[in-house]
């Protein structure tokens, strides 16, 4: 009995030295996201990315998160993804290919947070040789929002 009591009385005394901290609410917010696949033959190459920032009165908070696959037959793969952060800004960039005996797939996606302005855009290829070449490109932009 009398170890129960210890051990009771341990456990409010360390919830008594803990701080609470409370979530604080946004004054503006803003998310942003791009994504593209291509494929060819037997290749195909996939990138994406998405950012959100949150502008309280202590500051602004952002995230971000980018990825690529890439995938082949018989034949080269890769992908990379690369993360870049400094005081004025966030920024990630995916890049993946796949190519196979001349037919190639490709993406790139580029996101980045910068003073309350989101950007993503993404730009994908595929190719078979002797045939036209397929492109895309899509692109999204958002500012921060008052709420």
């Amino acid at each position: 009995m009398k170890r129960n009591v210890l051990f009771s009385g341990l456990a409010v005394a360390a919830a008594l030295s803990v701080t609470p901290v409370y979530a604080q609410g946004c004054n503006a917010t803003g998310t942003v996201g791009s994504g593209g696949s291509a494929a060819a033959g037997g290749t195909s190459a996939s990138t994406l990315g998405t950012a959100g920032a949150c502008a309280t009165d202590d500051g602004t908070t952002s995230s971000i998160a980018s990825g690529g696959s890439a995938a082949t037959a018989d034949g080269k793969a890769k992908s990379q993804t690369k993360v870049n952060e400094n005081p004025n800004q966030l920024r990630a960039q995916s890049k993946a290919q796949a190519i196979d005996k001349g037919t190639f797939s490709k993406s790139q996606t580029k996101t980045r947070v910068r003073d309350g302005e989101l950007e993503s855009s993404t730009r994908t290829m595929s190719h078979v040789p002797g045939q036209k070449p397929m492109k895309s490109t899509t692109s999204n932009n958002s500012v921060l929002s008052q709420q």
